[in-house]
């Protein structure tokens, strides 16, 4: 295995690090007073336009995208590192068009999209001039597994019907929001894994009503996490991913690199709780010295730093798997490190709040944002229970036959 950054890595990371300095950093706080300023808090604050723009200048654009000639044609393990630096920033994803649900969504519109779909959505989504939104999970059912999504999807002529209620919809509140990628079953009788499709919906498409705005811990996300219920929604058939019954395998495709970012990303947010506990412990004094002279703090520190890079390696060596041998030999680390990276994020981000005391829990600094979204991050994408049964069963299955000696 060789992990070594490619010289194109190399060159673009040093551009990415300098960006972050010197335009994301110091626009955090002004990002956040805008959208406070702003008579609706899902619009895109100004401050999000300039970067945005002086990225694309940098050809810091499109670096997630590794299907086609589409964006910048890195491979998961090129892409890994600038991941990391990008999570270190609540917006830091936004500034070069790599966050979710837009990479998720550009990547299933390249990988099974036709011509005329990926004309109509996916270069505007590139050139983030529209966003959207992923409709999967649902309030009435234990959308961890798949086969329990209830809504439907049916056929009428040359139209298909799509009905049923969604939740946390990330997304759907921008006002920049013009395409919905809805998730329900079209065949209940067909075999388990054929009976769900995905289909293009437009997000004006009359029958579409969002209920109510998710808090994530009390949060309002820029986005938006919409409890959205559709209710007769009529789209052409030539709006359907794929074909009928391909749902499940898109979704699983779309999943497996979008497990890779958010674990890179929350090497990035653990990095910046470790800079921001390191920097209070040298700062702060208490009972006659700084904090870093507390050998609970020292443990605190040294921990932190061995969890995070040996998260780092499996990371990596998940990246490097899915370029080498393909998504299905990396399965049982894609799910190691879905597992494991929010954990020790979560794990470091709770460290340095203890670290900061009151502090901690304000909103002076990110990591109470930190906090909530690593927490919450292990029920996104698949609980890490789901992850836990399915190393088992890989674990297992290689025992059963005779792999292990």
């Amino acid at each position: 295995m060789d992990f070594s950054y490619s010289a194109r890595t190399k060159e673009l990371l040093e551009r990415l690090e300098s960006f972050m300095e010197e335009y994301v950093y110091p626009a955090e706080r002004v990002y956040d007073e805008q959208i406070a300023a702003s008579d609706n808090p899902h619009r895109q604050p100004p401050i999000m336009r300039e970067l945005q723009a002086r990225a694309r200048e940098l050809g810091l654009w499109n670096l997630f995208m590794t299907h086609g000639d589409w964006g910048a044609g890195l491979t998961n393990l090129e892409y890994a590192p600038l991941a990391e630096v990008l999570g270190r920033s609540i917006i830091g994803n936004e500034a070069v068009n790599c966050s979710a649900p837009d990479t998720g969504n550009m990547e299933i519109l390249a990988m099974y999209g036709t011509p005329e779909q990926q004309q109509r959505w996916l270069r505007p989504l590139l050139d983030c001039r529209i966003r959207s939104a992923f409709a999967m999970t649902e309030p009435e059912v234990a959308s961890s597994d798949a086969r329990n999504i209830s809504s439907t999807i049916h056929r009428d002529g040359d139209e298909y019907v799509l009905n049923g209620r969604k939740w946390y919809t990330s997304g759907v509140l921008d006002p920049d929001c013009e395409l919905i990628i809805f998730m329900g079953k079209s065949n209940p009788d067909a075999p388990t894994y054929r009976q769900q499709s995905m289909i293009l919906v437009p997000r004006d498409t009359p029958g579409i009503t969002v209920l109510r705005d998710l808090p994530m811990f009390g949060y309002t996300d820029r986005l938006g996490h919409g409890e959205v219920q559709f209710t007769d929604v009529r789209v052409p058939v030539e709006n359907m991913l794929g074909k009928e019954g391909d749902g499940f395998a898109i979704a699983q495709g779309r999943l497996g690199p979008g497990r890779m970012h958010y674990a890179m990303r929350a090497i990035g947010m653990a990095e910046r709780a470790l800079d921001l506990m390191c920097e209070r412990a040298l700062t702060r004094e208490a009972f006659g010295g700084p904090l870093a002279e507390r050998g609970v703090v020292r443990e605190w520190i040294a921990r932190s730093r061995m969890e995070i890079d040996q998260i780092r390696l499996l990371v990596l060596k998940s990246a490097w798997l899915m370029d080498t041998r393909g998504n299905a030999a990396a399965r049982s680390e894609v799910a190691m490190i879905k597992v494991a990276a929010m954990e020790i994020a979560h794990r470091v981000v709770d460290r340095a709040i203890q670290t900061f005391g009151a502090a901690g829990v304000s909103d002076d600094t990110v990591l109470a944002r930190l906090y909530a979204i690593t927490r919450a991050l292990r029920i996104a994408d698949g609980p890490n229970e789901v992850h836990l049964r399915t190393i088992a069963r890989l674990e297992l299955k290689r025992h059963s036959e005779g792999a292990v000696r």
